[in-house]
């Protein structure tokens, strides 16, 4: 049942209203998402390991710290590890300028290259300041240099502090773009563990390339190995990839959480709760949605999934999802509903996670804690797909918007 707290919010959120950002993209280029699975075990712990240390870069950064035109950039789903799908994004950094394929990560701050193709510039400045990230599925080290990143032939940022790496463990990439708050990248500077660096989107809009610090993302479901489906832009959004208006919650000020994008979300399921208004993140990182134990235990009952032992996935019989329902997310002013086939894992990709063509597995996983741990819930990749994201540094809030695909019956 809905509590009198969330209906006084929805009230307010909706009398406040949620004002439009526009992004004019200025370059339109190919897009590919490459899906690379060597098998689901491996795929849930790159979730996990991710989430850990989540949890263990939050708890440092809060110790360390003492507590115009708008370049629209492809995104190309990639593997991140071997068997994470993960979005990259091309972009030319140095001079000569060498494309790089950078995975987009809204889990961290730092950018850095070196993982696929060397770094070689002759206009890049070594700052001799170590810079390490442990994402625990990989890892990577070396120094900040400062040099040039070029979205398009009008549009740089001249001087871009990105880590040069040295030593890159586990990581099938040439770098990593992070696009994540600034305060994630909080630990990453060895001799200074609490400073930050600026961020991409931080030094666009230092520089008056964008007059907003935003990021649109655009992902839509992929039920193939290789298909175009993503976009990224930067100082707002592209309003012909959703339907408007976006519905904008505010960062979260509940730790851990607040130090990345997290917000507070209710998730509903026939009317009974599931999840109470509680803080969590939003992470394109993690491929699955994650929600706390008692959570995921309340949805697996409310289904009637039992767990498979062979891919650790909650599985249903076709007469059980003729039966699933609509999860329902509240998030701002605006009710989410995730429909029963953005539900379910993609059949025509069964074969990925060793199950059957018929089979129906859902892709609701559990967290390792309860509720009431400030680290709720984590709207991953099966989530933001259905759904158009900005992320919103300057106002500190993220904002969702449906898509042609937010209902499309594709897994």
């Amino acid at each position: 049942m809905f509590s009198v707290v969330f209906l006084l919010a929805l009230l307010t959120f909706s009398v406040a209203g949620s004002p439009v950002e526009v992004c004019n993209p200025t370059v339109t280029l190919p897009i590919t998402r490459r899906l690379a699975l060597s098998n689901v075990t491996d795929l849930l712990r790159h979730d996990e390991a991710r989430l850990a240390a989540f949890e263990e870069y939050s708890t440092r950064g809060r110790r360390d710290a003492d507590a115009g035109p708008h370049p629209t950039v492809p995104l190309s789903h990639a593997n991140f590890g071997n068997s994470f799908s993960g979005y990259t994004v091309r972009l030319a950094i140095g001079d000569p300028p060498t494309n790089y394929d950078l995975i987009v990560d809204s889990g961290s701050a730092i950018t850095w290259v070196g993982g696929g193709l060397p770094y070689i510039s002759f206009s890049g400045v070594n700052t001799n300041e170590p810079v390490a990230v442990d994402y625990r599925y990989g890892s990577f080290e070396g120094t900040i240099w400062e040099d040039r990143i070029t979205f398009t032939e009008k549009i740089t940022i001249p001087r871009m502090p990105i880590g040069v790496a040295s030593t890159v463990r586990d990581i099938d990439a040439d770098g990593v773009l992070g696009i994540g708050p600034t305060l994630s990248g909080l630990g990453a500077l060895q001799d200074h563990p609490g400073q930050t660096t600026p961020t991409v989107i931080d030094r666009l809009t230092e520089q008056g390339t964008i007059k907003q610090p935003i990021v649109g993302i655009f992902f839509q479901p992929t039920v193939a190995n290789e298909v175009n489906n993503g976009e990224l832009c930067f100082g707002g959004t592209n309003p012909k990839k959703y339907y408007k208006p976006l519905a904008y919650a505010d960062v979260t000020i509940i730790g851990p959480s607040s130090l990345h994008w997290g917000i507070n979300q209710w998730i509903l399921y026939r009317n009974a709760e599931i999840l109470s208004y509680s803080a969590g993140i939003v992470d394109s990182g993690c491929t699955f949605l994650y929600l706390a134990i008692d959570a995921y235990e309340r949805y697996k009952a409310a289904t009637g999934g039992t767990l498979n032992p062979a891919n650790g996935l909650l599985q249903i019989s076709l007469q059980q999802y003729d039966q699933l329902r609509d999860l329902e997310f509240y998030i701002g002013w605006k009710i989410f509903k995730l429909v029963p086939n953005a539900q379910i894992w993609p059949r025509s990709l069964n074969h990925r996670i060793n199950g059957g063509d018929n089979d129906i597995f859902l892709i609701v996983k559990s967290l390792r804690t309860r509720t009431g741990a400030g680290y709720n819930f984590v709207n991953g990749y099966v989530f933001l797909q259905r759904f158009y994201t900005a992320f919103d540094s300057g106002k500190r809030r993220v904002g969702f918007g449906e898509t042609p695909f937010t209902n499309a019956d594709t897994n």
